[in-house]
């Protein structure tokens, strides 16, 4: 078995001080939901053991906020910084994650971006939980967590539509509950 965790980054500043879309950095709404996913992770084992994590400003600041959140209840992950994360399609995404199969994690964490990871997520859906399956259909929102498990025992062997959707959180589904 193996657990995959797709973590979008969360909302930016519309334009960075440089002009460059990777130096965009996370608005206060962003840091606080960075910060309150990161606090769910911490709430719901099992843990990531590896996060890949994009280079853009966004992502880095996404997860550092994440992790703040976490430090003090969760194990510490081997953390990458994976540039190719960055604009990356489903195929590139896909590819990375079975790349990991060299450290072989149980539970593996990317922190990315849209529309790939949404794309990503759409095409790993197998089945799972309904209404989860349901609210992951329509979008995958900055800050949002998709969580997948896979009946499988090397990251090689993912595959479109063999992931089971057991988890989808956003900041806004988290206020609710």
């Amino acid at each position: 078995m193996r657990r995959l965790m797709l973590f979008r980054h969360a909302k930016t500043e519309r334009d960075a001080p440089s002009g460059r879309d990777q130096d965009r950095r996370l608005d206060e709404r962003g840091h606080q939901d960075a910060t309150a996913v990161g606090a769910f992770i911490a709430r719901t084992p099992p843990f990531p053991d590896l996060v890949l994590v994009s280079t853009a400003v966004r992502a880095c600041q996404t997860w550092e906020l994440a992790w703040d959140a976490m430090r003090d209840r969760v194990p510490e992950p081997v953390v990458e910084m994976v540039p190719e994360l960055y604009a990356a399609e489903p195929m590139q995404l896909l590819h990375t994650i079975r790349l990991a199969a060299a450290s072989d994690p149980k539970q593996l964490l990317l922190v990315g971006h849209n529309p790939g990871m949404h794309e990503l997520a759409l095409a790993l859906t197998g089945g799972g939980e309904k209404a989860a399956r349901h609210e992951l259909a329509h979008n995958l929102p900055t800050a949002a967590l998709a969580v997948f498990d896979f009946e499988i025992d090397d990251w090689t062997d993912v595959a479109f539509g063999r992931g089971r959707l057991v988890k989808f959180v956003t900041p806004k589904l988290l206020k609710q509950a």
